[in-house]
């Protein structure tokens, strides 16, 4: 955690069995470089789109949204899927 601070994260947020860096998109490799050279083994370095504002989901809007995230990422041509939807997971569980 303090690696990527030290050299230029923004944030560091703890999940369950991760940690996820946040950094400007310039400051990436220098992060990169100093989680390496701290030993530390990541799964993914990437730049990705994060949402600022979130908007929560429910009942038939949320199960619209999921059918819609599934047929995009299913689609040939498209690369990337981002959104900005929040959908609770007593509702995810619902809908699965």
């Amino acid at each position: 955690m303090m690696a990527g601070l030290e050299a230029g994260a923004e944030d560091v947020r703890v999940e369950e069995e991760t940690f996820d860096v946040i950094t400007a998109p310039e400051d990436l490799p220098a992060v990169r470089q100093a989680v390496d050279q701290a030993s530390l083994t990541y799964t993914l370095a990437e730049v990705t789109m994060l949402p600022k504002n979130t908007v929560e989901l429910q009942g038939k809007e949320a199960q619209q949204m999921m059918r819609l995230m599934e047929m995009l990422e299913d689609h040939d041509d498209i690369q990337n899927v981002y959104a900005n939807f929040d959908i609770p997971e007593s509702v995810m569980a619902a809908l699965t």
